[in-house]
């Protein structure tokens, strides 16, 4: 799913050209908070863009663009993946890109200079001088070769244009304004050709491979196949629009490895949408209808993917566990029918300030249709979350919520689960593995859903939140207990305080206290004060990350349950933790052991030592 366009409005002159602008794509609008009208604001322009940009949102700032490139160069890396960043002048005269110019940004200024009357001030070279972006063709087609588009457009340059030639270059009427000369060729062809730097070569993608394999099929077996069949036809892999299956193979590992090692999109129907065109189908099987109720699956699954326009030109050849077929269009196809792999991404969104997120978490969520999760944390997500579709859980709804999540994934949607922290550690994660583990009388999830892809990707937990701001106390062994005997035995978490206490950990406390359980953090602190000192240094850190954070320390002895609620994380030092009394106050660091004595004398480890190196 391409990632719509966030248009950023950061004072009250701009508002009428951002909100125009925002109604023309069908966009979102976000806007200054005090000094615009717009439903989604921001209190700080520098750090909602960065956090736009982070996420592989394209940004139109109806703004300076001195005000963009601030705020995103921190993270300038990659070109060839960075989002889109615009510049409109407040009055609607002139729309910069600034980045992205061959991602899209080239493109999107020329359409919104057209609906607002104003002049697209592009600047990359091949636009300005070529008229075309030959590194980013239209939808249809695919270049072949981007890596040669430098030295081609340098080429070009040179020599003042290109010549265009091949089987397919009348169709490519994208190309008809490039200047004719002999700085490169731009060859349209079905045909595979070998690398040549001053040859760009464009495919145009008319062809569906429908493919069908037995379980665990080895991917080289189908991959094999596939190319036998594109030989036969005679065209290159990237002329294909999409792969096209049964939803059975959602989850084939050799399917999965031919889409993704031919950067193909993967496309998937029922056994009933595949029914459904045996009639145009060349070879029909009771066995598989017996086995899946379909006739057939290459052949269906490449005529149900482009649909009317593709006739089916080569019928299924068979390997030992694959079959391949193709189906082809007259004129290439911009969107392939049928529904994508269902993805959930697990995600965490750290203790709940943005700069504590990781990128990745950020790109998942933009990206993602649907936002699962608990009401609080889907709010920590600001403008990220704004306009998606939200299915919002209270606190005590975890199974239902992972069950949710999973159900909508196997439909082909893309999900995200929010949890707090890092989602595999006491969050969401462990439960959405649980259901996908369980059997169908073990009230799990569909098996639809059993074949949809799950990513976790890693946020900042609140006990490294929390360490973080005491400085360094678990600089050595440490462990994490939840208090909470909803889900663990009581005699299980008291087994193990008095393990963690007999074994000198440093031990982060998760879910110390709540309204109803009162008791546990106190008979922890009691167990904990028969192996270490009472003034042992405990750190309570609540609401961290947020504007309402409050951290300090107590003595092990003192620590007071009163002072502690369900958002505090509680770190308790081990018989080594200190704390360093400084300028601006405590810190608490528990020291790893480079002052240590060796052969009964004091030996200091240098700052030029590693970590792990011996000191000799």
């Amino acid at each position: 799913m391409a990632v719509k366009p966030v248009v950023v409005a950061v004072s009250a002159s701009g508002e009428a050209t951002a909100a125009k602008i925002a109604v023309e794509l069908g966009a979102e609008l976000h806007g200054r908070e005090g000094r615009t009208q717009a439903k989604i604001s921001f209190s700080n322009a520098l750090e909602h863009i960065r956090d736009l940009f982070a996420a592989g949102i394209p940004v139109i700032g109806v703004c300076a663009s001195g005000i963009l490139i601030r705020a995103v160069a921190p993270l300038l890396g990659d070109k060839t993946t960075e989002p889109p960043v615009l510049s409109v002048a407040d009055n609607g005269s002139v729309v910069i890109p600034l980045l992205g110019g061959h991602r899209g940004a080239n493109r999107l200024a020329s359409e919104i200079a057209g609906f607002l009357g104003a002049k697209a001030a592009i600047t990359t070279a091949g636009d300005v001088s070529m008229g075309v972006a030959l590194d980013a063709p239209p939808a249809g087609w695919k270049l072949a070769n981007p890596e040669a588009a430098k030295t081609a457009m340098a080429g070009m340059l040179s020599h003042g244009g290109a010549t265009v030639s091949g089987d397919f270059a009348q169709a490519a009427a994208w190309l008809s304004d490039v200047p004719e000369g002999t700085g490169a060729t731009l060859l349209c062809t079905e045909a595979p050709q070998e690398d040549d730097t001053a040859t760009l070569v464009y495919h145009p993608q008319r062809y569906i491979l429908g493919v069908g394999c037995s379980r665990n099929c080895p991917p080289e077996e189908l991959e094999a196949l596939a190319r036998q069949q594109l030989e036969t036809a005679g065209i290159s892999h990237h002329c294909l629009a999409a792969i096209a299956t049964v939803d059975l193979k959602a989850d084939e590992p050799a399917i999965l490895a031919l889409a993704k090692a031919w950067d193909v999109p993967l496309r998937l129907f029922t056994a009933a949408e595949l029914e459904a065109e045996t009639e145009r189908a060349a070879t029909k099987s009771d066995i598989v209808f017996n086995e899946i109720g379909t006739h057939g699956v290459a052949e269906n699954a490449a005529l149900a993917c482009g649909g009317e326009a593709v006739s089916l030109t080569h019928p299924k050849i068979k390997s030992e566990m694959a079959t391949a077929a193709l189906a082809r269009a007259e004129t290439v196809i911009t969107q392939p029918l049928g529904r994508p792999r269902g993805r959930l991404s697990v995600v965490g969104i750290g203790p709940g300030q943005a700069a504590w997120r990781t990128p990745e978490v950020s790109k998942l969520i933009a990206d993602a249709e649907e936002l699962v999760g608990y009401s609080l944390y889907i709010d920590l997500l600001g403008p990220l979350a704004a306009g998606k579709q939200r299915s919002d859980y209270p606190l005590g709804g975890e199974e239902d919520r992972c069950r949710y999540a999973l159900e909508q994934a196997a439909k082909g949607k893309n999900v995200a689960l929010v949890c707090s922290g890092d989602a595999g550690i006491y969050a969401m994660a462990a439960l959405v593995f649980e259901l996908l583990d369980r059997g169908p009388d073990e009230n799990g999830v569909s098996d639809a859903a059993r074949r949809a892809e799950v990513i976790c990707s890693p946020g900042v937990s609140a006990l490294q939140g929390a360490a973080a701001r005491a400085g360094a106390p678990l600089g050595h062994d440490f462990c994490a207990i939840s208090l909470s005997d909803l889900l663990t035995p009581r005699d299980d978490i008291v087994r193990r305080l008095k393990a963690a206490a007999e074994g000198d950990f440093v031990i982060a406390f998760y879910n110390p206290v709540s309204k109803k359980r009162r008791t546990l953090l106190a008979e922890a602190r009691d167990i904990l004060l028969q192996h270490r000192h009472a003034d042992t240094p405990v750190m309570l850190a609540s609401n961290l990350g947020r504007a309402t954070e409050h951290v300090r320390y107590r003595r092990l002895d003192e620590l007071d349950v009163d002072e502690v609620d369900m958002l505090t994380v509680v770190l308790v030092g081990s018989s080594n933790t200190r704390l360093a009394q400084l300028g601006e106050g405590p810190r608490m660091f528990t020291p790893r052991g480079y002052a240590r004595r060796i052969d009964g004398d004091l030996k200091h480890v240098g700052n030029r030592h590693l970590e792990g190196e011996s000191s000799t």
